[in-house]
């Protein structure tokens, strides 16, 4: 719902950095001992996958803008 939310605000940079601050967990559950972070590791990939779909969303047409003022 917070992916769909940015979509329809058309919001790319709040997608971006809620998938940069997902990629963050990602990392340091990816150091964590003493626990198995595996489930939440795939949450958060699965996180991270959503918001890809959204940024795609969020993507102009081909040929709308130079692909250097997307990125």
């Amino acid at each position: 719902m917070i992916v769909a939310s940015h979509v329809v605000l058309q919001d790319r940079r709040g997608l971006e950095e809620l998938r940069e601050h997902r990629r963050q967990l990602l990392e340091q559950l990816r150091t964590v001992s003493g626990i198995d972070p595996s489930r939440s590791i795939e949450r958060m990939e699965e996180d991270i996958g959503a918001i890809d779909d959204g940024l795609e969303q969020l993507k102009p047409p081909p040929g709308a803008l130079p692909e250097n003022e997307w990125r």
